[in-house]
């Protein structure tokens, strides 16, 4: 009997032994992906987060370890090369066998237009660009005009900005797509479909996931809503144009970005036009980021009243998982209400 017992328990070792083996090794590019690729593996496995916290992902030297995670890699998710250049040569050479997912070129993901100038115009985020939101899945536009209209305005009036300079530094579509929940709510059925096509075993707990989050994702937005209500028709600046997404998601626009890109300091023509629309039209709040030097933000709000917080898009001072992705939207609009 003691030997028929022994046997057994070495075969339920060795069987989940393969079992563990079976699930992929996934190679996610920043925290708020990790965070949606962790809610959907959930007790089947962790994936690896290839951008530390509190990076920078447009600029990055990976670590002899996250080089490791991205060559054993069997699927790897990232938003793609408009916010991370760098990445794009890694992946290939490390990543070459996995089976690679761009969030940014998937057929479920709403893009909006990079804005140029360092002012934005309010009505530029209404109805036009819900609509767009709203229409995506039938028609897979990827376009909103009303901001096409407005870049090519304010390249004209701001010639004396270096936008020739800056045009390099992004593409024509803004790269912070995982800002709107409408995205990373479509993102989760895509992960899960990955996941499953390489570990059929586990398909049922990847989608079971997946829907579970996406319910959690309608009752987030409501609640945000909620959040942001008291402070609707304040006026914000931020520190650099990541916030799109989010803007037109919840109707509640920015007045303009002191820098184009965190990858950039601001002209000082740039700088002038954000004094200038401070004073102009009274703007409650100026919002720097934990990445960046906070002095900048101190220059703009000299000789004014506005309040200033800390806004974070990346949610640099969250432990990675599932739970960060949530938590990060929150504390967006509770710094958006505190601000205001």
């Amino acid at each position: 009997m003691s030997r028929k017992l022994l046997s057994l328990s070495a075969m339920a070792t060795l069987m989940g032994g393969t079992a563990l083996a079976d699930v992929p090794s996934v190679a996610v590019d920043i925290a708020p992906i990790h965070s949606l690729v962790a809610r959907v593996m959930g007790d089947v496995g962790t994936p690896d987060l290839i951008v530390q916290q509190g990076a920078s992902p447009h600029q990055y030297s990976l670590r002899p370890s996250e080089a490791a995670a991205l060559q054993e890699a069997n699927l790897v998710f990232w938003m793609g090369a408009d916010l991370s250049p760098w990445l794009e040569d890694a992946i290939a050479t490390l990543s070459d066998d996995a089976v690679v997912t761009t969030l940014l070129e998937a057929d479920a993901t709403v893009l909006i237009e990079s804005r140029e100038g360092a002012l934005f115009e309010r009505h530029g985020h209404g109805d036009d660009d819900h609509e767009e939101h709203d229409e995506h899945a039938d028609e897979h536009d990827h376009e909103v005009h009303d901001h096409e209209e407005h870049a090519d305005e304010h390249a004209d009036e701001h010639d004396h900005e270096e936008h020739d300079h800056e045009e390099h530094e992004h593409g024509a579509h803004d790269p912070h797509a995982w800002l709107s929940i409408e995205n990373a709510d479509a993102w989760l059925n895509l992960i899960a479909a990955q996941l499953s096509a390489a570990d059929p075993d586990n398909a049922g707990s990847y989608f079971a996931n997946a829907a579970a989050a996406r319910a959690e994702m309608e009752r987030l937005a409501a609640e945000i809503n909620a959040t942001l209500d008291p402070a609707r028709g304040g006026s914000f600046i931020v520190f650099h144009d990541a916030y799109q997404y989010f803007e037109v998601d919840f109707d509640f626009p920015a007045s303009g970005s002191i820098s184009l890109s965190d990858a950039s300091d601001p002209s000082p023509a740039r700088i002038a036009d954000i004094q200038g629309r401070i004073q102009a039209e009274g703007v409650d709040c100026v919002l720097a980021e934990p990445q960046f030097n906070p002095g900048i933000v101190e220059v703009v709000l000299d000789g004014t009243d506005a309040n200033t917080g800390v806004i974070d898009p990346l949610g640099s001072e969250l432990a990675p998982g599932p739970d960060l992705y949530p938590q990060l939207m929150r504390n967006m609009a509770t710094t958006l209400l505190d601000c205001l």
